[in-house]
This record gives C-alpha cells, structure tokens and sequence, in this order.
C-alpha cells in the first residue's frame, strides 16, 4: 500500500464504530500531511445542542493525522498489519497544543481534517493543521486527486471551503501495550 487513499479507516483505527471520527481519507503522502473528512451523525451531536463539540473535532483531527498517519508508518516500519499492530501498541494523547475555534459544525456537514506532520520518531508524532467545512455537493475524491504538498502547505482550497479550527502542536504516542497490563 502506498497511502492511505482507498482505505477503509476502520482497518486503520482502533476505535469501535461509535468512536470512529472518520469516514474517508482523501489525500495522504507519508510522512508529510493527509486529507480526512468526516459527517457528524444524531450522536454525535446528542445532548450538544445539535453542534459537534470542539472536543471532538481535536479527536476527529488526532484519528485523521496522528493515528492513521502514524499507524501506516508503523505497519510499514514493522512489517505488519493494523491488526498486528494493535496487538502491540495504543495510541493516545500525550499533548493538545493551541487550537482556534473559528466556526461550528453541525449535524450532517461534511469537514475536512488538513494535517501536516511536523515530527515522528520512536512512535510519537506531532501534526498541526486545520479543519475545514466542505461545501455542498462536492465530491471530495474529484477534489483532492491532483492535490500535492505544495497545496498542503499553503491550505490551498477554494474559498467555498469554510474555516472552522485551527489545530497547533497535536501529539500522540503509540503506548505498549504491555504498560497498561501492568496496572
């Protein structure tokens, strides 16, 4: 596999169907950045005021950038599959840098996770990147198939494209697994 597009991120991710906050990936070159997107559903949303929380946005960001990113360097590092994989490690936060809250996302609006990975070494990696909400109607696989890291770097989207978060400093570890048998 040479990215992640075309991937079912639920070969990819750990977390169960409620959990999972990513539907599609849409461009990913290793080690510099991908393009995610996701739709909140009713449950995302329940007891919220109808908005997805900023919280999650921060978690539907992380499972974009520093969990698939760092999952597909992993397998391929260590010649394993996702599955495989998880057997070994956990990913999970070690840090949420800053994070500007520019607009909200509502039940149904399709958003977009721009990262840029700035560091990865010994399972850790640190992203920064946006979130995005997409227009309506656009096919984001159309979209993105001629995108490249020169776009990536400038956020380079049309402008129907609407500012919702900016996300600083992101970091994750893949833990052992064999640290949380211990306790």
């Amino acid at each position: 596999m040479e990215n992640l597009v075309g991937t079912p991120p639920e070969q990819m991710l750990l977390h169960g169907s409620t959990k999972r906050l990513l539907d599609n990936y849409h461009w990913h070159q290793p080690k510099v950045g991908i393009i995610a997107s996701y739709t909140p559903k009713t449950r995302d949303v329940e007891d919220h005021f109808g908005l997805f929380r900023g919280v999650d946005q921060i978690e539907a960001f992380a499972q974009a950038t520093i969990v698939s990113c760092a999952t597909f360097l992993e397998c391929q590092k260590n010649n394993l599959t996702p599955l495989q994989l998880k057997d070994k490690f956990i990913p999970a936060f070690i840090s949420v840098g800053n994070v500007n809250f520019h607009d909200y996302l509502q039940e149904g609006e399709t958003f977009i996770s721009i990262g840029k990975i700035k560091f990865y070494k010994f399972r850790q990696m640190v992203a920064d990147g946006r979130i995005y909400k997409v227009p309506k109607g656009l096919d984001l696989n159309e979209y993105f198939k001629n995108f490249d890291e020169s776009k990536l770097e400038n956020y380079a989207l049309s402008d129907d494209f609407i500012l919702v978060a900016e996300l600083f400093d992101i970091i994750g570890r893949a833990l052992k697994k064999e640290i949380f048998n211990k306790l």
